[in-house]
């Protein structure tokens, strides 16, 4: 076997557990043109100065989606709590489609509700009316919960503002940089330390539950592949082979990883890890660079990415012995760092034009053609959000590593960008 190349293997890295402070901020760079106007009225509270402004996150969570135009709270006509003092022709007359009120309420020392109904300005229909009980730690969560709610019932698609996202960021200069392991709500906000390093961190991956991140750490100086528990902050290592350990990916069932290790002779392939007993099983065997797995919905075939063909494209295939690798793109020269939309309808990768790197999908179910959704010069490890309607990527601004969001028709696009440093290879949780 000969040694291949590992120059676009690394593309990630050479571009660029305790409370943190905010460090993104969202700016939205695109917004569909027929956004949806909507009213998010202040909610009534007993006490003068609320504990908490619901309405501001649900407006900033909305609005964040580029597919509502949330109202300036100077323009409102009334702050009504409720839909029977709701005027419709006021808002109507202010051109707004939809509004929200609600009241947030002390049931105790602790405890809350959130209380609000949201209703159709046209016909006057009360569309939804829900109530939420949190404690005060909780009323951020509770607020994305309630846009999330507001969202799907009017796009038709689940919302994702009550999810969360990992991602690492780098500050500082060699030889003095630090590397962080981060995870934050969708917007950014309530970013927690997860790990923090003088070495290169990279690849994080979330558990299908949601309760630990898989991720490539070079503290001794080599790669070596962690689980972390989120809640416990232990963490483990499970593969520190000699020569490469990279890509994490868990299996549905959270029971293995599919990881990149290197042969003695220094070429790459994928391996199956069983987690509990430590278990090693070869998936590919083939004189190409064989990297990046994703697992399939049914934990049946691996996503990959192989330059078998002379340059990076994607492959599926299954994990029955003697099954046949089956390339999925054929448009362009280069194309990797494949991942699954949830319902495996889509497929996003990198893929690379004259002009630089950029995000694609592709139908898995169609006619197969490639539709490329960014336009920077640098952009890279997509993750597509559990709706399967946004994708988060890692881009560049200024000279600096940003995180994007583009939704999947590529009609919305917006920009994470750090206070401090720089950020990079995002991965969005599951629900």
């Amino acid at each position: 076997m000969n040694k291949k190349p590992l120059s676009w293997l690394f593309v990630a890295l050479l571009a660029g557990g305790g409370a943190a402070r905010a460090e993104l901020v969202v700016e939205i760079t695109q917004g569909q043109a027929d956004a949806i106007p909507i009213a998010i009225v202040p909610f009534a509270a007993a006490d003068p100065a609320p504990v908490f402004d619901v309405a501001q996150v649900v407006s900033a969570d909305l609005a964040s989606s580029g597919r509502f135009v949330p109202m300036s709270r100077n323009d409102m006509a009334d702050r009504p709590f409720k839909g029977a003092d709701i005027v419709f022709n006021d808002w109507r007359a202010l051109n707004t489609d939809y509004i929200v009120v609600g009241q947030l309420q002390t049931l105790d020392a602790q405890r809350y509700s959130v209380v609000f109904e949201l209703f159709n300005v046209l016909n006057h229909q009360r569309l939804l009316g829900f109530q939420i009980t949190s404690n005060r730690a909780g009323l951020r969560l509770a607020s994305h919960q309630v846009a999330d709610m507001i969202y799907e019932k009017i796009i038709g698609v689940r919302g994702a503002f009550a999810t969360r996202i990992a991602y690492i960021a780098v500050a500082g200069r060699a030889p003095s940089k630090q590397y962080r392991l981060l995870v934050a709500d969708a917007d950014g906000e309530n970013p927690r330390v997860v790990m923090q390093s003088s070495e290169p961190l990279m690849s994080p991956a979330w558990s299908p539950d949601g309760q630990s991140l898989a991720y490539v750490s070079f503290e001794n100086r080599l790669p070596a592949v962690y689980v972390q528990q989120l809640k416990s902050g232990e963490r483990r290592r499970v593969s520190a082979r000699s020569g490469v350990n990279q890509a994490p990916a868990w299996s549905t069932d959270g029971k293995k990883l599919a990881l990149t290790l290197s042969s003695r002779d220094g070429n790459l392939d994928i391996y199956i890890l069983d987690l509990a007993s430590q278990g090693l099983t070869r998936f590919t065997d083939d004189a190409a660079i064989d990297t990046e797995p994703q697992w399939s919905r049914d934990g049946q075939s691996l996503y990959f990415t192989s330059d078998r063909a002379g340059g990076p494209q994607i492959y599926k295939q299954a994990l029955t012995a003697g099954s046949r690798a089956q390339r999925l793109t054929f448009q362009g020269a280069y194309n990797a760092r494949p991942r699954l939309s949830p319902d495996e309808s889509e497929l996003a990768f990198v893929t690379q034009d004259g002009s630089g790197y950029h995000i694609a999908v592709q139908d898995l179910h169609g006619r197969g053609d490639m539709r490329v959704l960014t336009k920077g010069r640098f952009d890279e490890s997509p993750s597509f959000a559990p709706s399967g309607a946004v994708l988060i990527y890692a881009s560049r601004d200024r000279g600096r590593g940003v995180l994007a969001l583009v939704s999947t028709d590529g009609r919305v696009q917006q920009r994470l960008v750090s206070s401090e440093g720089e950020v990079r290879e995002p991965a969005w949780a599951s629900y």
